[in-house]
């Protein structure tokens, strides 16, 4: 049977919180446009964006130790924080701009204040914490952040990491109560039901199979029906691919410049759920921990409050783990088919620069149910085994680059090619936290001569766009005061 064709403007691959966001946005600048997107599972947010997929923090770096970098001289470097929290605030104000609107509904079924806080143990981590704090609380982002070494005080903070711990050495939290808690996977599911009542065509179960690009610059995409396994040649002038761990391998199939020497390495997570009420009510926080010495960013421990699905729990992790499968739904065959002719020395030369990582992951595949409750002790010193179950999260592939021969890339990379006509997504945290902020970095760069004309309504959403929070007190003020009215959140 031969293939059918369809034109459109916009081809979306993937149905999480980035194709959701980058529909919307395009909805809102540009209605005209005709836009399709492609889903192989039943629904939407199944794999990265899902709720137990990932943290579910809206990174900040309110808690974050890893985003302010201590330097050789002793001072600390806060640019990461001042950048990521910066983007997260582009995020809420998009969300704000859309509750007000009437776009989405009942925000408090996607996000939540939870109290943001850093937990540190040893006289070292201590003054590293009272050092940061004062770095972070003399700009406007985080002046709300408080510190306390008292012990009696944290105990009223965190009744449950408290009780019970009697050992002598020193301990100290930072808290800022303007931290949340996001269910990336609800919000996925009301922005797509926004796209389907604009006249978006989602469509489920349906597998793009390749990406090539025309003469005249438009895009073929061969996409399956996984129903009827009817094929469609969709043609396009712009396609994105935000398919979590599959979008390397679509990006290989473009074979476009910029998707040449790129490799991945999946790495996956276990958490540690509780959902007994009486405990969950001891706890109102996203604790983050500091990593251990030689450890990857993506290993500090955190015990979080969550609130999925309606029903509040705690999770504690991540551990990590080892699938060669690119997304939960994957095979196993993903990784070894990842590797090219063109990839092939970044991704040796990366295994020789990672062996840390190597042997991290070796650990933690080692750990035995009690091992993992040991970590959590660190936290709840009286934790039982009994109170925790394991719940494996989501599979991310880290972004191995040629860069100083093979890097391994811990964050979000967003490749685009040379006429701007195809972008893709690729790497993990802070992600979804990053979704609305990294999206419209795709739209000026690939729609750069319509962009000048979109900027106003842009500004009309996003109040802070082309400006630095970081450096406007008083505008961090007006659009804090607007997001915490729409999305019914604590200030």
């Amino acid at each position: 049977m031969s293939a059918q064709h369809s034109k459109t403007d916009v081809i979306l691959i993937g149905g999480g919180i980035m194709s959701a966001t980058l529909g919307t946005l395009l909805k809102k600048v540009a209605p005209e446009k005709e836009i399709k997107v492609f889903e192989k599972l039943k629904e939407p947010a199944e794999e990265s964006s899902n709720a137990w997929n990932n943290a579910g923090t809206g990174h900040s770096a309110l808690c974050e130790m890893n985003y302010t970098k201590e330097m050789p001289d002793g001072s600390l470097d806060i640019s990461k924080a001042l950048k990521v929290n910066e983007q997260f605030q582009v995020s809420k104000q998009f969300w704000a701009y859309l509750v007000k609107h009437g776009n989405l509904t009942q925000p408090e079924e996607f996000i939540h204040s939870v109290p943001h806080m850093s937990f540190v143990i040893g006289v070292r981590n201590v003054d590293f914490l009272r050092r940061r704090v004062k770095a972070l609380t003399e700009n406007a982002l985080f002046k709300e952040m408080t510190m306390t070494e008292d012990k009696d005080k944290i105990a009223e903070w965190l009744p449950l990491m408290m009780e019970d711990r009697t050992s002598p050495i020193p301990v100290a939290v930072s808290r800022d109560k303007s931290g949340t808690d996001v269910n990336f996977g609800a919000l996925t599911r009301k922005l797509f039901n926004y796209l389907e009542e604009n006249n978006v065509q989602v469509e489920y179960e349906h597998q793009v199979l390749d990406i090539k690009q025309q003469k005249d610059g438009t895009w073929k995409a061969k996409v399956k029906d996984l129903l009827t396994n009817d094929v469609t040649i969709y043609e396009s002038d712009f396609v994105f691919i935000g398919a979590g761990g599959a979008s390397l391998p679509l990006l290989q199939k473009t074979n476009i410049k910029e998707s040449k020497h790129i490799g991945g390495f999946p790495v996956s997570g276990i958490f540690l759920v509780c959902q007994d009420p009486e405990i969950v009510e001891q706890h109102d926080a996203k604790v983050y921990g500091k990593a251990k010495v030689g450890a990857p960013p993506m290993s500090v421990p955190h015990l979080d409050t969550r609130y999925i699905d309606g029903k509040k729990s705690l999770l504690f992790g991540p551990f990590a783990g080892f699938s060669p499968k690119f997304l939960k739904t994957g095979t196993n065959m993903d990784l070894i088919k990842s590797v090219k002719p063109n990839n092939l020395l970044t991704m040796l030369s990366a295994g020789v620069k990672e062996m840390p990582l190597t042997q991290y992951l070796i650990s933690q595949l080692m750990l035995s149910d009690e091992e993992r409750i040991e970590e959590l002790r660190e936290f709840i010193p009286n934790a039982k085994k009994e109170d925790w179950s394991p719940v494996v999260a989501g599979q991310r592939v880290q972004v191995i680059k040629d860069t100083d021969k093979g890097t391994l890339q811990f964050g979000t990379e967003v490749i685009v090619n040379e006429d701007g006509t195809l972008s893709a997504l690729l790497g993990a945290s802070p992600g979804a936290s990053t979704a609305v902020d990294v999206m419209l970095d795709i739209l000026q760069r690939c729609f750069k001569d319509e962009f000048p004309q979109w900027e106003s309504k842009i500004k009309e959403m996003i109040p802070s766009f082309g400006q630095s929070l970081a450096e406007n007190a008083e505008l961090y003020k007006e659009v804090k005061a607007e997001e915490d009215k729409y999305l019914k959140l604590q200030s």
